[in-house]
């Protein structure tokens, strides 16, 4: 094996070991709370040293943001595989569908977020992500924009149908953890794809009652 081979194997080793270390943070996450977690537990999970983590990540707000990153990753390439001449209702399911899925990890995310905001935690890595996140919700606008010239959707601002989307995922991720209506909410399935079959058609045109369009009617 010549020393570029052993070069090779050894950065394919690093980021294997990278993504292992992502993967057992994330699941260590979900189980106990972010809070309750320790580098030296993901270490043990993952089957290393502590020191070993350290090599890859500076700080768990590191394994945080990068965890975000990934995330955001995801959706970009979710659009990435979706094709502008797909059906436009299509795509806004698919949409609703990642950020609707799991509540749990959205809620994670969530939090993660907030606590780096507050602790300006490695503003560069944040920057990535907001970068990544604009480039989605650049996608989103297009998709939209093209909707509302179909006629489909109500002609206002793309970011009123996008920020109405997000009020829609937040609520619905703050139902699936609130205790009062887990205990009332019997079919959680169809619930979700109830909510998410609402999202969907949220915003098409002709749902919107205008003072003007009163006026015209009493008139």
């Amino acid at each position: 094996m010549t020393d570029f081979d052993k070069a090779s194997q050894k950065a394919k080793e690093f980021r294997h070991r990278e993504e292992e270390i992502l993967r057992c943070a994330l699941a260590l996450f979900l189980e106990k709370s972010e809070d309750k977690v320790t580098v030296e537990m993901i270490a043990e999970k993952v089957g290393i040293g502590k020191g070993t983590i350290y090599k890859h990540f500076v700080s768990k707000n590191e394994i945080y943001l990068q965890l975000m990153i990934r995330y955001e990753d995801e959706l970009l390439l979710l659009f990435g595989d979706l094709k502008p001449t797909d059906d436009k209702e299509k795509i806004a399911r698919e949409y609703f569908r990642f950020r609707m899925e799991d509540p749990v990890r959205y809620a994670l995310f969530d939090r993660l977020e907030a606590k780096c905001l507050a602790e300006n935690a490695h503003p560069t890595l944040m920057t990535k992500l907001h970068d990544i996140r604009d480039a989605n919700l650049r996608k989103l606008e297009a998709i939209i924009s093209a909707r509302v010239e179909e006629g489909k959707l109500e002609d206002v601002p793309a970011y009123f149908h996008i920020c109405a989307a997000w009020a829609l995922v937040h609520g619905a991720v703050a139902l699936h953890h609130s205790d009062f209506y887990k205990q009332r909410t019997e079919d959680k399935e169809a619930f979700f794809n109830f909510l998410m079959d609402i999202g969907v058609r949220m915003g098409n045109r002709g749902q919107v009652v205008r003072k003007d369009d009163n006026a015209t009617d009493e008139s």
